[in-house]
């Protein structure tokens, strides 16, 4: 957005945010960071007022599907509640720009057969009701209110970004550390669930063009190619030259209460309504995944 020639403000529950991904993309003295909670009426309406915001992005969540369970209260309050209360700020100012919700293709729970968003839903976890819930709520509001709000419903999408307790991240970490520690073993749970794993980068590039449709509607956003966690772990591996089975072990501490096994996805509406097609899957994701942990350990 900042290469689009968009003033950019971004908010924070804490006064203090951490910025180093932002510094790290060198660009954190271009946008402007100010501390407000989505839970907030009168924090939001303040910021909406001030800025006038042609677009904005709700992306704001305990995004954790595992974490979900543990803090299934402050889960719903970063994403149900807090859109809920975005929403509602919107409505009263009668705001004219676009707004975005970022979904999940967790609020499907296993599709053996790809999704569209016409696939009757059905959630697995707190985080996914939540995810639901506000996919539900921004459709009420665009349809009741007129209001300019869309979601996308984003199947899994990585980046070197991603914090250290999901899965993709200890995977590469964890072969990355096999590959210099022999004797190190790696903890993973339920290696059998399949994913569609797309670069966040270009999943933006969707978002950018859902939200700024003349025609709004809800789409999801997909590579279209599923793989297994083990066809995940086992490329990590390779790329290192070593063979998984010998530093893998199952714990089953980590199996979640309830487990999506297969997350699949149809990226063909949205080719069809706006030309969109990812062109980096689960092999150029894990490349660039552990490219950016070699660089980072180096």
């Amino acid at each position: 957005m900042l290469a689009q020639g968009f003033e950019v403000v971004g908010i924070s529950r804490s006064t203090n945010p951490n910025i180093t991904t932002l510094a790290a993309l060198g660009i954190a003295a271009d946008l402007e960071l100010v501390p407000a909670d989505l839970c907030d009426f009168r924090q939001l309406l303040g910021l909406i007022q001030a800025h006038e915001p042609d677009e904005i992005y709700n992306l704001a969540a305990q995004s954790s599907v595992g974490l979900s369970f543990r803090q299934p209260v402050d889960t719903f309050n970063s994403i149900i509640n807090g859109t809920i209360n975005l929403l509602e700020v919107c409505r009263y100012v009668a705001y004219q720009g676009r707004l975005y919700f970022a979904s999940s293709s967790e609020v499907f729970g296993s599709t053996p057969a790809p999704a569209t968003v016409l696939t009757p839903r059905y959630p697995r976890s707190p985080y996914a009701i939540a995810k639901d819930a506000s996919l539900n709520t921004v459709r009420l509001y665009r349809e009741a209110y007129g209001l300019n709000c869309v979601s996308g419903i984003l199947f899994n999408h990585e980046s070197p970004w991603r914090p250290a307790n999901f899965v993709t991240r200890k995977i590469v970490t964890g072969a990355l550390r096999c590959s210099r520690d022999p004797g190190f073993r790696l903890q993973l749970g339920n290696l059998q669930v399949a994913r569609d794993w797309g670069w966040a980068e270009e999943y933006v590039e969707a978002m950018q063009l859902i939200v700024r449709a003349d025609c709004l509607s809800d789409q999801l956003v997909c590579t279209g190619r599923t793989e297994t966690l083990t066809y995940f772990v086992a490329k990590v591996f390779s790329l290192l030259e070593l063979d998984w089975v010998d530093y893998v072990d199952q714990d089953d501490s980590l199996l979640r209460p309830s487990d999506i096994l297969t997350s699949s996805g149809d990226p063909e509406p949205l080719a069809q309504a706006h030309g969109w097609r990812a062109t980096i899957s689960i092999d150029g994701v894990i490349e660039r995944l552990l490219e950016a942990a070699i660089q980072r350990a180096a």
